[in-house]
């Protein structure tokens, strides 16, 4: 089984750091903080400068990385280091800028070279994501796909090609946290599941215990990403021990609702 699809064992939890942010070091306190706490998938933001799905708090955290020099370099070999004492999945979240820059080969090849499992790249539509999916198979990394209110009828032919999990994102706009969460989910999990049994996790706008515990007896995880990096707005350094305690609670929430 895909590795990335057996993180899926139990209703999975995927917390959201910006790598860089406030430097390496901290970010990787933060992983170690994050899995040590029941994280079952990390997803490791690469900070861009035109991040179009995100909204002002991941906006602000990719600015402060950047101010930093963070490369994707940089990034790869902190992946690297902490490859050598964790096994949780990691996956990629970044813009096709990036990636292109790079080097579409070299960047996939890289990924697989220092453990990174997949990537979501959610600037590329799904009718353009041939080229992009071909160097994640020829380097057997995952091409994690996302599903949003707007997609309709396309949700049922993005769900038939999916890997890994499909990341259903819970409302309209960009990234942020949100007070209610109002899309009718369940339709659109409705439609996924007439195609497919592939795990479905929910992001986009969770920010709590209620919310993170409603949105799992739905779907089969949830993804947290501005509530964390809130954490982190506050906490700068320090923030690892706070957002651990956040995960712990946000796992915690999730299982007992499972």
């Amino acid at each position: 089984m895909n590795k990335i699809t057996a993180a899926f064992k139990h209703k999975a939890f995927i917390p959201f750091v910006t790598a860089g942010d406030p430097d390496l070091e901290t970010t990787k306190e933060l992983i170690r903080a994050i899995v040590a706490n029941g994280a079952d998938i990390v997803e490791i933001g690469i900070p861009f400068s035109d991040p179009v799905a995100e909204g002002p708090a991941i906006q602000k955290a990719d600015e402060r990385a950047l101010a930093n020099g963070i490369n994707t370099d940089d990034i790869f070999r902190m992946v690297a280091e902490l490859r050598t004492e964790i096994d949780t999945p990691f996956v990629f979240m970044t813009y096709i800028n990036p990636v292109f820059v790079y080097g579409i080969d070299k960047f996939m090849a890289r990924c697989k070279e220092t453990g990174v499992d997949g990537v979501i790249i959610p600037d590329v539509p799904f009718e353009e994501k041939g080229f992009i999916q071909e160097a994640c198979r020829e380097h057997g990394i995952t091409y994690i796909s996302m599903v949003a209110p707007s997609s309709a009828e396309r949700i049922a032919m993005i769900a038939k090609e999916a890997e890994g999990f499909l990341y259903v994102v819970s409302s309209l706009g960009v990234t942020g946290v949100r007070s209610d969460i109002t899309t009718d989910i369940d339709s659109m999990l409705a439609e996924i599941r007439k195609v497919s049994d592939i795990p479905c996790a929910i992001g986009f706008g969770i920010s709590n215990a209620q919310q993170a515990r409603a949105m799992s007896e739905i779907g089969d995880g949830v993804i947290i990403g501005s509530a964390i990096i809130n954490i982190m707005e506050k906490y700068g350094k320090d923030s690892p021990k706070p957002v651990g305690a956040f995960v712990a609670e946000m796992v915690g929430a999730i299982r007992s609702g499972s």
